[in-house]
């Protein structure tokens, strides 16, 4: 058997993104969150136009089980990627205003 001294692992500082990075994942969650949206929208507007046709109540109750789930996935989406782009459009600022601060350490390559 053979002893290996383990490496020394090598500190790198992570590089900061740049602020157009943030505000580009920002547009495009964004982008997401608008679209999942008016999908969310589509879903509960077309259940709630169609009624639920029977007389069995493990059916009905199965039925508003789905139709909330549904809606609830689609809403969640939504929320997430609203969520994402307002962090990333605050990361973007927050690193705009470092970087006017401190000009001398600038991140943006």
């Amino acid at each position: 058997m053979t002893n290996h001294s383990p490496t020394p692992a090598t500190e790198t500082t992570p590089e900061m993104p740049s602020p157009w990075r943030c505000f580009g994942g920002g547009i495009v969650a964004g982008g997401m969150a608008i679209a999942l949206y008016f999908l969310t929208s589509h879903i509960a507007q077309s259940f709630a136009a169609k009624p639920i046709h029977s007389s069995n109540f493990t059916v009905v109750n199965l039925t508003v089980a789905v139709r909330t789930l549904v809606v609830g996935v689609s809403t969640l989406g939504t929320g997430v990627f609203g969520i994402a782009a307002i962090g990333l459009i605050a990361l973007g600022v927050q690193i705009l205003i470092q970087n006017f601060k401190n000009p001398d350490s600038s991140s943006t390559k």
